[in-house]
């Protein structure tokens, strides 16, 4: 049987204690350690390298969230929250599953099995992202949810991509821009040069630059460059129905 060692990190305590004795059921658990806030939690994510963390978002002084900023969590994330988040799609977190205050013994059993499921399987491809899906994306030691029409343009930074938002920031991605190729919704973005991707919805216009030419986007500031191969392809874009 698949056993799978538990952090569980509130700063409830009777949260806490509800979650652990919820598990209590499940053979497939052992809680190997609890913690009540982030500071408290990142070194029993060094110490005890979880299968899975049980991870409440809403805490006084730190997020949830700063504490995949804060260390390296290897396992699974479940989110524990008192805010329906069905429309997240944690494309830079770790996330399995999400669990609502309070939590259900049903809908505790069904992560379990998600849980189990994941361990002895290796995950299934990733269904491509929808404009109004949300992303958690880090920004400094902080982080945000950024709605997938937000991007403008997706920019190439070495092993890195550079992710230009509609508000003017400029969010660093450690996913490479051919896996936001694959993820990102076709009919929506566009790759226009090895090095950029863009939100066709933001596109101004495109203009002769040498010989190759160059995408003006609302809200990026410098223009793109847009590659003849893939001037082809836009244009096919465009004259689709």
């Amino acid at each position: 049987m698949t056993r799978l060692s538990a952090l569980v990190v509130d700063d409830e305590r009777l949260a806490r204690r509800e979650l652990v004795a919820l598990l209590a059921a499940h053979p497939e658990v052992a809680v190997v350690g609890e913690a009540a806030s982030v500071d408290e939690a990142a070194p029993l994510v060094g110490s005890l390298d979880p299968d899975v963390v049980f991870l409440d978002i809403q805490m006084p002084r730190r997020s949830g969230f700063e504490l995949l900023a804060a260390c390296d969590v290897r396992g699974r994330i479940v989110f524990v929250t008192a805010h329906d988040v069905h429309a997240i799609r944690a494309f830079e977190v770790n996330a399995l599953d999400y669990l609502l205050k309070p939590v259900h013994p049903e809908r505790l059993a069904q992560t379990i099995a998600r849980l189990v499921n994941a361990a002895a399987n290796p995950p299934p491809p990733q269904n491509r992202l929808e404009l109004d899906d949300h992303l958690f994306l880090a920004e400094g030691r902080a982080a945000r949810f950024v709605r997938v029409r937000a991007i403008v343009c997706i920019r190439g930074a070495y092993d890195y991509a550079e992710l230009v938002l509609d508000d003017g920031k400029q969010l660093l991605s450690p996913r490479p821009l051919k896996e936001w190729e694959t993820r990102l919704p076709e009919r929506a973005f566009a790759r226009v040069h090895r090095t950029a991707i863009v939100n066709l919805e933001h596109v101004e216009r495109v203009e002769p630059a040498g010989d190759a030419y160059r995408v003006h986007l609302r809200g990026a500031g410098e223009p793109v460059p847009l590659s003849r191969r893939h001037a082809a392809r836009l244009r096919a874009w465009y004259e689709r129905p």
